[in-house]
């Protein structure tokens, strides 16, 4: 029997577009650990939505609907899984620029004035996959007072797959058990963790 309650909402998500990306592949792994442990996974592409680079003049002409559509996603989620690629030492810019205009505040729009609302108390789990030997483990590093900044709690366990060309099974599984428990334990320390924050 799952050990969480259905009304745990998980988001997953990956910073990176590319086809046949590893953290996509990741994420997907992570996304069924979650459904497996019992929380209600919603598992989203950030392809699916189109963000202009942040600039404040395109701003001042309107909030991009994507945004919005993103800010109600996050909001509704008390607990994420997000996977991040490392591009020279950090996390890319798709996620940057996601996560900036998520945390914009929209004047005078009733919910989303307040540009932190979307994150507060969030739960945050970080994996990465990397070709080097490190995972990715760079990116973590950087990413994890981003999203401290924006006050989510961020879980401390992390996981790092190293050597991703050769990790994954031909039916995007991680091919080994040591991979597989690495992701799993940061799954579960964050519905864990967001099931006692979130507690009525």
């Amino acid at each position: 029997m799952p050990r969480m309650s259905h009304t745990n909402k998980l988001l997953v998500f990956a910073g990176s577009t590319r086809q046949q990306s590893w953290n996509r592949k990741l994420a997907a792994v992570a996304a069924q650990m979650g459904r497996a442990e019992g929380a209600e996974v919603t598992h989203i592409e950030l392809a699916d939505f189109e963000l202009p680079i942040y600039n404040a003049d395109l701003e001042a002409r309107g909030t991009p609907a994507a945004a919005i559509r993103l800010k109600e996603i996050c909001h509704a989620h008390p607990a994420w899984i997000i996977c991040s690629p490392e591009y020279n030492g950090s996390y890319p810019a798709l996620l940057k620029n996601t996560l900036d205009w998520v945390s914009r505040p929209v004047p005078g729009h009733p919910e989303w004035r307040d540009g932190l609302r979307p994150f507060t108390g969030k739960v945050v789990g970080l994996l990465s996959a990397s070709p080097g030997a490190l995972g990715g483990l760079r990116s973590q590093s950087h990413l994890a007072p981003l999203m401290m900044i924006l006050q989510c709690w961020v879980a401390p366990k992390k996981f790092a797959l190293g050597k991703a060309e050769g990790a994954f099974d031909p039916d995007g599984g991680l091919a080994t058990e040591a991979s597989r428990a690495g992701v799993h334990a940061v799954v579960e320390q964050v519905l864990s963790a967001s099931r006692r924050l979130n507690a009525p």
